[in-house]
């Protein structure tokens, strides 16, 4: 259990890579609030009308760029914005804004915006990840940081949850007593950012949405470029929903289409990425001999660690001395739903795991005993979810999708959510209002989409992609073989699938894609051998 990345529980390492929507009756929305922001954002019937400009203008100050391991080569500024567009008069949030140059000596007039993950990710950090994958080959690449983020004011971040997370490695990952601890560190965050002012709900993706339409605006853009991954793509879409005006092309990388998240909903896409893992294992003759059977080893693997969980030292893979790290069965599933362990060492790994090595799981889950502290907005994290996420479906829907998913795994592993544990109970203590009357919205649009995933992607299932593509009628749907999570950045051929798109939304050059296949699995001698 570590820091989230929706994905959303555990964190995505920064190498990287957080059902149908039954809504309550919305009872506990603010009506007035709900009309108001009605004026900002249309259905898609009235996007064909003129833009509405926002009864409060939000406006763009430039000033120097945040100090980052790595340079942000460009110049930069921040969007100050309403903290909560209902409340006329109420205080407001800056938002750090970097805009990098086009690599390109010509470049095109319509920049590219990025919208990162989480929700709760820095999105100034994914700059480097951006570059080197060309997103600013062709264009300028404008990246802002999410309201409650790290280079927001204020920022959501929760220094007691990371605290958390750092001992949550020596517990059990579901046990209720490693529940108990997370409910109390999140408390003293709520309590800790409300008695300093916050509105913790104004922190969800209508108003994150409406802070990027601002910017536009701001920035004095005509038409621009949409690229987001993971929650970004939840938030891509309810912007191309409620702000149209002005968008050229959306591009989604890992898709988390809105109108279906939920917490049941992550079985789904657990089972897809760990299940697709195996079959490509079992078309390489190698892997299929030497790892037969993996979806009975693994049930095997997360019964007998449920019923026994191993203790042991393991040093973190960032170096420093060893710790105490438990493996029970939920915290195999959420390493291999992470993406911790490599998806061409799984089968090595779990198969090592059987003949009693722990190591290479041991290692990835000691991994979460170093977070950064305050690097990622918790904050924002619980405010979305606990909003648009978990309303409208109980414990026991979440335990039956689980049952679906992975029939003979045991009820304490899938009572939990996939990087999500505990969340009824935590947001008992967020208590903030169920927003997803607005917010599980299918998004029809005819801008020229590219819908991108990886078949291995155990966070948002590959086919949650073609599914969002259904209502996107100028769409193209791309899955990249043997890539997890957060597609481009790890495929060559993603980014050129994108580069082409971003030249030519209608018509972009799909063909490398014809030619992939996973790459080889890591094959170790059986264990009578080695």
């Amino acid at each position: 259990m570590a820091e989230q990345d929706f994905g959303t529980g555990c964190p995505a390492p920064r190498g990287r890579t957080r059902h149908r929507g039954r809504a309550r009756s919305g009872a506990a929305l603010v009506t007035a609030g709900l009309a108001f922001l009605a004026v900002l954002a249309p259905t898609p019937s009235a996007a064909g009308g003129g833009e509405p400009r926002p009864l409060v203008p939000a406006r763009f100050v430039p000033g120097p760029c945040p100090t980052t391991p790595e340079p942000v080569p460009g110049r930069c500024g921040y969007l100050e914005v309403p903290e909560n567009r209902a409340r006329r008069g109420g205080r407001t949030v800056r938002l750090t804004v970097a805009i990098v140059p086009a690599a390109s000596g010509r470049p095109a007039a319509d920049p590219v915006v990025f919208m990162t993950g989480g929700p709760g990710a820095d999105a100034i950090s994914d700059i480097p990840f951006l570059i080197d994958s060309g997103v600013n080959r062709d264009r300028d690449l404008i990246v802002m940081a999410q309201r409650g983020t790290l280079h927001s004011r204020p920022n959501l971040a929760c220094p007691e949850v990371d605290r958390f997370y750092a001992e949550a490695v020596g517990l059990r990952y579901d046990a209720p007593s490693t529940g108990r601890r997370l409910v109390r560190a999140t408390r003293a965050c709520r309590d800790r950012l409300t008695a300093s002012g916050v509105d913790l709900s104004a922190y969800n993706t209508t108003e994150n949405a409406a802070d990027f339409a601002d910017l536009r605006r701001a920035l004095g853009i005509e038409r621009w470029n949409v690229y987001g991954y993971s929650y970004g793509t939840d938030l891509a879409l309810t912007y191309l929903r409620r702000h149209p005006w002005g968008v050229r092309s959306v591009a989604i990388d890992s898709v988390v289409p809105p109108q279906v998240v939920s917490l049941p909903w992550t079985w789904d896409s657990a089972r897809e990425g760990i299940t697709t893992i195996f079959a490509a294992c079992a078309a390489q003759p190698r892997c299929a001999h030497r790892y037969p059977d993996l979806r009975r080893t693994l049930t095997e693997q997360v019964r007998r660690l449920e019923a026994r969980p191993l203790t042991v030292m393991a040093a973190p893979p960032s170096g420093g001395a060893p710790v105490r790290v438990v493996l029970d069965g939920g915290a195999l599933v959420n390493l291999l739903v992470a993406n911790a362990v490599p998806a061409v060492d799984v089968p090595a790994a779990l198969d090592e795991l059987a003949h009693g090595n722990p190591e290479r799981f041991a290692r990835a889950r000691a991994a979460g005993a170093t977070p950064v502290v305050g690097e990622f907005a918790h904050g924002l994290t619980q405010s979305v979810a606990c909003a648009e996420w978990v309303p409208g479906y109980s414990r026991a829907d979440l335990l039956r999708a689980g049952r679906r998913a992975f029939p003979g795994w045991p009820d304490s592993v899938l009572a939990q959510a996939p990087q999500l544990p505990f969340e009824h109970d935590v947001c008992r203590v967020w208590d903030v209002p169920d927003r997803t009357a607005v917010q599980r919205v299918t998004t029809t649009s005819a801008v020229p989409a590219l819908v991108l995933s990886g078949t291995f992607d155990a966070k948002t299932g590959a086919r949650w992609g073609a599914y969002a593509a259904r209502t996107l009628s100028r769409s193209t749907t791309v899955r990249i073989p043997g890539i997890g999570h957060w597609a481009v950045p790890q495929s060559p051929c993603a980014q050129r699938v994108l580069a082409s798109f971003l030249t030519r939304p209608t018509g972009p050059d799909t063909r490398c894609v014809a030619g992939l296949a996973p790459k080889p699995f890591t094959i170790t001698p059986p264990p009578e051998t080695a």
